[in-house]
């Protein structure tokens, strides 16, 4: 059999074409026609078939009926585990911001358009917020997801939210689209994201977007409002975006995937 042609560094040519596909899957909002993803990649389209072939035999692909092909679920388990695992080597650091402003640390990353809760250091209070690790909520009624959507172009947001809709977690969420692009420029300007009540009543969140993350991640503080003031915040907010910044440093520095 005929070597394997290698990519442009040296890697396996196929296998780099194969993960581009399954990039341009994702871009589309995971599913797309063989011509789409041949006129996304400028690959000739028997070579698009030979690969698709082989990644729907493996599972990360799936055809749908409508002949339209998808990112497959054996990819969760692999997207899921590395999240995991970059929340386990960021615990630390939020360890480090529990013992500075008192209150419970998250860390999420945005993965299939929905924000996923991938690490968590509670606060030492006996009145503290929970956020179950893995769980998984739509970016625009959480602080941690309106920190990250404030780092995308415009164009993505409005994609994003076209697949998930705007559903209500509490009165306070935004469910319009014109109020939430404003919201997350201000966000974008300030620096950090608050959630007032909008995923639950009764508790405050500020959250900030790691710089430099592979995929987009944010760093944030939860409380109840009654102790989390806006005060609170004015003190709290500095403290998340230096974690949040040496976060990002971090990661540049070591190369950590995600």
């Amino acid at each position: 059999m005929a070597a394997e042609k290698n990519g442009r560094d040296g890697g396996v040519q196929s296998l780099q074409r194969a993960f581009e596909l399954l990039e341009h899957l994702a871009d589309t909002g995971g599913e797309a026609s063989l011509s789409e993803l041949a006129t996304l990649s400028g690959l000739p389209m028997p070579t698009i078939h030979r690969l698709i072939r082989t990644l729907v035999d493996l599972g990360y692909v799936r055809q749908n009926t409508n002949r339209r092909y998808a990112l497959g679920a054996r990819l969760i388990r692999l997207g899921e585990n590395a999240s995991m695992q970059f929340g386990s080597w960021a615990r630390p650091l939020l360890a480090e911001l529990v013992d500075e402003v008192g209150e419970t640390a998250n860390l999420a990353v945005l993965e299939r358009d929905e924000v996923v809760y991938v690490a968590q250091v509670p606060s030492k209070h006996s009145m503290r917020m929970f956020t179950e690790v893995g769980r998984r909520l739509l970016p625009h009624g959480t602080g941690v997801g309106k920190a990250m959507l404030a780092h995308l172009p415009s164009e993505d947001v409005l994609a994003l939210l076209s697949r998930t809709g705007m559903p209500s977690y509490t009165e306070h969420t935004f469910t319009e689209q014109d109020a939430l692009l404003r919201e997350l420029a201000k966000i974008a300007q300030q620096g950090y994201a608050l959630d007032e009540a909008e995923q639950e009543l009764g508790v405050r969140c500020v959250a900030v977007a790691v710089p430099g993350a592979p995929v987009p991640a944010a760093v944030s503080v939860s409380g109840p409002s009654g102790r989390l003031t806006m005060e609170a915040v004015e003190r709290i907010a500095p403290v998340v975006q230096r974690i949040a910044t040496s976060l990002g440093s971090t990661l540049s520095r070591d190369g950590v995937t995600v």
